[in-house]
């Protein structure tokens, strides 16, 4: 049986990226024409590839090279194809096995995907854009599965400070300057959003630190009543103001030898800068009601979200404390300017939480993997440790799935009936507890991903079909599509 190999057509698979090592793969048929035909069409597609005869050709090729997938068909003498794969799965198990089968052994076929092969196909193949594009799932399914793998030992690596985890540049920058600065008595601002481990980047400078033996005391200076901050900061003395019965000793006193980290210092209110100034420059406090100062040997780690200098521009914030503050600033980035830090941070949340709630959940399935990747994150780690454990606690069996995650679930899709009625739409709690604005960017965002996604999956990954499918054009769908993470840029 001949293959032609044709010239490219729109909607073909392209050649793979120059970028990757290329697929390898291998073809056994006792067939020799279709042998060189499947390596023609392989080859042409950037593959390597290689071709037995027989089975057991086949077992001492594989156990000499990395090959990726393996193309096997059904009826072969001496060892059959699923002979062949049953050998496969137990000594090499990460090929992935790809079985061929004239139509009327299709139940056979069946019973050796059960067995583990990832897909088959039937002889004769319908065309070569199909057997290229298994045969590239597979690849890449392959990939994703050792990447993950990759991830998990890293992950046991270096690929921490203290319990901030990732390992892209932006975050080897950042451990870069907390490592400089903490064997220092050098005030350090930590700037950045809402999630992204300010308390932790504060925690890991304490803890690798001369004072990481004194104690470490953290306040959220936005959390507390404007009329008690100094109070709680500074202390007071007996009879202070009205409910002062005792004398107190606030967080600088408690903090003493150690550091005292102030989250939101930006929401300080004046009088209370002024104090915190003081301690900056000399070293010293005064209780709320006292008239004495007490010294104190304390190192500062201040953090905040907003713009200090637009505070300073806007009279709310001291231009002389920022400076005090500012001695070493170190930005932590957003998470989604750091996506190659999430299977990372996901297999950490993983590890941590199925330990912590007594799961026997130990892996991510690659398609659950690309969600989180594709995802905003507006929370930033906090809200991809949120997601983690939710996916754990919803989990079924060992391995987090799509839908086992918050938003893995896609809205109603068209096999589902909609209900007019408003209250049967269920929300999650992660976006009820956002702004009205910020909830719905985000809703919309989730149904893009999973409408484009699902749509090509339908599709077999072809990018007319689908667009036809959504009754779009062929170049809004795939730019559509591509804002979401569901097809890559070319």
């Amino acid at each position: 049986m001949s293959l032609p190999v044709p010239a490219e057509v729109p909607g073909s698979s392209p050649p793979l990226a120059k970028t990757e090592r290329p697929v390898r793969a291998l073809v056994v048929d006792d067939e020799p024409e279709l042998r060189r035909s499947l390596v023609r069409l392989l080859s042409s597609r950037g593959m390597e590839v290689l071709s037995a005869p027989d089975g057991r050709s086949a077992l001492q090729m594989i156990g000499e090279g990395a090959i990726d997938v393996a193309l096997v068909d059904l009826m072969m003498p001496e060892m059959s194809g699923l002979e062949l794969l049953d050998r496969v799965r137990t000594e090499r198990p990460e090929v992935e096995v790809i079985m061929m089968t004239a139509f009327g052994d299709v139940e056979t076929a069946v019973t050796a995907v059960r067995s583990g092969a990832y897909h088959f196909l039937t002889k004769p193949f319908r065309n070569n854009e199909e057997v290229v594009l298994t045969v590239g799932k597979a690849a890449e399914r392959r990939r994703l599965l050792d990447r993950a793998a990759m991830l998990e030992r890293r992950l046991e690596e270096q690929d921490k400070f203290g319990e901030l985890v990732g390992n892209s540049a932006r975050m080897q920058e950042v451990y870069r300057l907390a490592v400089g600065v903490a064997p220092t008595a050098s005030t350090v601002l930590i700037l950045g959003e809402s999630g992204t481990g300010k308390e932790l980047t504060a925690r890991a400078i304490h803890q690798h630190s001369p004072r990481s033996k004194a104690p470490f005391q953290a306040v959220n200076c936005s959390a507390i009543p404007v009329d008690l901050v100094e109070s709680e900061l500074f202390g007071h003395v007996r009879g202070a103001f009205t409910g002062a019965t005792t004398t107190r000793q606030g967080l600088f006193e408690a903090a003493n030898n150690g550091t005292i980290f102030l989250d939101e210092v930006g929401d300080l209110p004046a009088l209370a800068q002024v104090k915190l100034l003081r301690v900056l420059q000399e070293g010293e406090i005064k209780p709320v009601g006292s008239n004495e100062t007490r010294s104190v040997d304390v190192r500062v780690v201040a953090a905040t979200n907003v713009d200090l200098r637009s505070k300073i521009s806007d009279g709310e914030f001291r231009e002389d404390l920022f400076y005090r503050l500012n001695v070493v600033p170190i930005e932590l980035p957003p998470l989604r300017q750091r996506t190659d830090d999430i299977p990372v941070l996901a297999h950490h949340f993983l590890k941590k939480y199925a330990d912590r709630l007594g799961r026997a959940v130990e892996k991510i399935a690659p398609s659950a993997m690309q969600l989180l990747q594709r995802q905003p994150w507006p929370g930033n780690v906090r809200e991809l440790e949120n997601a983690i454990e939710h996916a754990i606690v919803f989990c079924k069996d060992t391995t987090i799935a799509s839908s086992d995650l918050p938003f893995g679930r896609s809205p109603r899709l068209v096999d589902e009936p909609v209900s007019s009625r408003p209250g049967d739409l269920s929300l999650p709690s992660s976006l009820i507890d956002l702004p009205y604005r910020e909830a719905k960017q985000r809703a919309t965002l989730a149904f893009d991903s999973a409408y484009f996604t699902t749509l090509l999956e339908r599709a077999g990954g072809n990018v007319s079909e689908a667009a036809r499918l959504a009754g779009l054009d062929r170049s809004n769908f795939r730019r559509a599509a591509r804002r979401v993470g569901a097809v890559q840029k070319s």
